[in-house]
């Protein structure tokens, strides 16, 4: 395959047959229970150095409770699946848990520029289109997968992708190179304890991230019978054998929201951007994340059960906090 151009980015390094080997070796295909702690699961399953993919993020649906133990956790050198990565790049970033990203939107702020200028984080570019194609690829066990869009832009040029020419067509096309990231961090509605999962409403990449992932940390708002499950298999989104550890995380996207069980903290969520934008996210972590063991705890002593209950209620939220 002739190769017309490429770009010159690092990537994470494309392997389908050492994931293919990974997978056997390391999943559990048996039902045994995979209940835990947020902090057993991210200290067992997220490492220094590793490629961290979630789906969606920190305002709709995200893996919050698992970022926020990340950052207590103090993970370092993560390197980022930044797709529809509002504000969860820059406070990681700000957090000093991420030196890389692969993104696909940015919001832009303080925090993330600061950290570009300073050297503390590097970006490649890529789209939402293309980072989802990316774990795409990862999850069906191929090298790369080809995209009728990306070549010719400024982004490609700091991507991995390449464009060659079509063997069919001879025309040019663009190559994105697959996506298997270390560990895979997903908030989902509900899950027995075994791991499958259901996912209901909007969603961007949950099954490509988990069947892309070696390591699957899936969070649910709700932890169902296994005999839920089996009574209507057609709704589980993730199956079992994809997931290393479940969480019982309520409100687990919050500041957020999770479609069917509450809506979004508005204020909160206005303060977590305006700590991105001012560059204050070292105050934000003061206040929200390690004062506290775990987020039950911040959500006992800090948020407080009346006004869980009114965002479970899609009551609007007023007091209480500021941009």
């Amino acid at each position: 395959m002739h190769v017309l151009a490429e770009g010159a980015a690092e990537y994470l390094k494309v392997d389908p047959d050492g994931f293919r080997a990974y997978v056997r070796e390391h999943k559990q295909r048996a039902l045994v229970p995979r209940l835990m702690s947020a902090r057993d699961a991210v200290s067992r399953y997220v490492a220094d150095g590793d490629y961290l993919a979630y789906d969606c993020n920190y305002t709709q649906r995200g893996p919050s409770t698992l970022m926020r133990e990340i950052i207590r956790q103090r993970k370092r050198d993560l390197w980022l699946c930044g797709k529809f990565a509002y504000v969860d790049v820059g406070l990681l970033t700000g957090a000093g848990c991420v030196s890389k990203a692969d993104c696909g939107f940015f919001w832009p702020g303080a925090t993330i520029d600061r950290a570009v200028s300073d050297g503390r984080l590097t970006v490649y570019e890529y789209s939402n289109v293309v980072m989802t194609l990316r774990l795409q690829a990862g999850a069906m066990g191929l090298p790369f997968l080809p995209v009728r869009s990306f070549g010719g832009t400024d982004g490609f040029e700091y991507s991995g992708a390449k464009l060659v020419e079509d063997p069919f067509t001879g025309m040019p096309i663009t190559l994105v190179p697959a996506l298997n990231p270390d560990v895979a961090i997903i908030h989902v509605q509900q899950a027995d304890q075994f791991g499958n999962a259901r996912v209901f409403g909007t969603g961007i990449a949950h099954e490509e991230c988990a069947l892309a992932s070696k390591k699957v940390i899936i969070s649910a708002e709700e932890i169902v019978d296994t005999d839920e499950i089996r009574r209507d298999p057609g709704r589980t989104s993730i199956p079992y054998y994809a997931v290393d550890a479940v969480v019982h995380a309520p409100f687990g996207a919050w500041p957020g929201n999770c479609g069917g069980y509450y809506g979004s903290d508005t204020p909160a969520v206005l303060e977590t951007f305006g700590a991105m934008a001012r560059d204050t996210v070292g105050d934000y972590v003061a206040k929200y994340i390690t004062p506290f063991a775990d987020d039950a705890e911040m959500f006992d002593k800090l948020i407080g059960a009346e006004r869980l209950e009114k965002l479970r209620a899609n009551e609007p939220i007023h007091d209480g906090y500021r941009a």
